[in-house]
């Protein structure tokens, strides 16, 4: 942190938007819009054919999520979970564990860890989506306190 309590100059402050390859754009896209109620901010139109090939969405708490048809990249990364989406607390991994459960979309148990409790999942082409909560004192696994969190999540 500056002296001044800002942002060090040239200090990330963290994500702009997550990009993620899928097999089939039609079917993610139904999948990702049903789980995380997105709006839909941008398509991406192929330039010889005129089909869509991808997709820019805002998910709630303005993370940008962008869906984009590369068959071989979504092959590549089955199984593998290459972010993980930061929850307040254990209510708000609660909350998608219920909206998991309503949509029948299939998820582990959740793991309750000294960083906070994780939510794991994966989405249609196998790609591992976790959700991971402050700890009860609002810090994230870094051990840094987080803006709006406390003891009362």
């Amino acid at each position: 942190m500056a002296p001044d309590g800002g942002a060090e100059v040239g200090a990330i402050l963290g994500l702009h938007h997550v990009k993620i390859p899928v097999t089939d754009l039609v079917r993610s896209r139904a999948w990702y819009e049903k789980v995380f109620e997105l709006e839909t901010l941008t398509e991406f139109r192929d330039e010889h054919d005129g089909v869509v090939r991808g997709v820019v969405y805002r998910a709630l708490g303005d993370l940008i999520i962008s869906l984009r048809e590369q068959p071989a990249a979504a092959r590549g990364i089955a199984g593998f979970d290459p972010f993980g989406i930061m929850l307040r607390g254990r209510p708000d991994v609660d909350h998608w564990v219920r909206r998991l459960d309503a949509l029948g979309v299939a998820h582990a148990d959740v793991v309750d860890a000294p960083i906070g409790s994780i939510l794991m999942f994966e989405d249609p082409d196998g790609m591992g989506l976790r959700f991971y909560s402050l700890d009860a004192e609002g810090r994230d696994p870094e051990g840094r306190r987080r803006a709006g969190s406390g003891s009362g999540l």
